[in-house]
């Protein structure tokens, strides 16, 4: 997959990339991260990139013709054949899931546009056909951080990426609940013990206990990703 991501602030983009998961997926050659400032695409002197709004009211907007010109730059090095998604970073997207990360993890190129002040030119938005994303309900001072949330949930669902496919797939929302507690040594710690199933080596159980905890935890916090309304929690004798 390469990643090409459009922005204002480079520098707020390069130090994730240089570490854990990300970082070695890069080094397999997994991954191409490509990095455009914005600013190198601009003509004027003052390397502009935004402006005021038409209409008045407070606030800048960026400007449509450095955006178009490095979506073009970017498209001229793809392939026609490549898959290819634009994604631009916006409060009034669809909101992020872990389903969407696994369809945009199968695409060859995935092109971020990182808005930023009061957005992009809606010209911008009308022409590309962006698929317009929110990680959330909240604002944030631009659209780096989104992409990089994104990336980072989108990467490791690659294969090869992590040695354990079957980690990432027991996943909190990757089937629609919330993932079950887990335990590792110590045995005992302050007094707080493993729970015996989990020490017993009865596979199955151990497995149905997982099922168990994870049913109980998603109803208690997160009712909205349980599609089977007729789903009843059995509580298990080993909390």
């Amino acid at each position: 997959m390469k990643i090409h991501i459009i922005t204002a602030f480079p520098g707020l983009m390069e130090g994730p990339f240089q570490e854990s998961i990300i970082k070695r997926a890069q080094e397999k050659n997994l991954i191409e991260i490509n990095i455009y400032n914005l600013r190198s695409f601009t003509k004027d002197k003052h390397n502009q990139i935004d402006d005021y709004p038409y209409g008045g009211g407070p606030g800048m907007v960026l400007k449509p013709e450095p955006i178009f010109d490095c979506i073009d730059h970017i498209l001229e090095q793809i392939a026609p054949s490549d898959s290819k998604r634009l994604i631009f970073l916006t409060p009034q997207g669809k909101r992020y899931d872990q389903q969407h990360a696994k369809e945009l993890s199968t695409e060859e190129h995935l092109i971020f546009l990182c808005g930023h002040y009061k957005g992009v030119d809606q010209r911008v938005r009308d022409y590309w056909k962006f698929d317009e994303i929110s990680i959330g309900d909240y604002v944030l001072t631009g659209g780096e951080l989104p992409a990089l949330v994104i990336i980072d949930s989108v990467v490791r669902l690659i294969p090869g990426v992590i040695s354990d496919m079957n980690s990432a797939a027991t996943d909190s929302f990757y089937n629609n609940m919330l993932d079950c507690p887990y335990y590792t040594r110590p045995e005992v710690f302050r007094d707080l013990g493993v729970p015996s199933v989990l020490l017993s080596g009865n596979h199955a159980e151990i497995e149905k206990w997982r099922k168990q905890k994870a049913l109980e935890i998603t109803i208690e916090r997160r009712q909205d990703l349980i599609k089977d309304d007729n789903i009843v929690t059995n509580k298990t004798n080993d909390e």
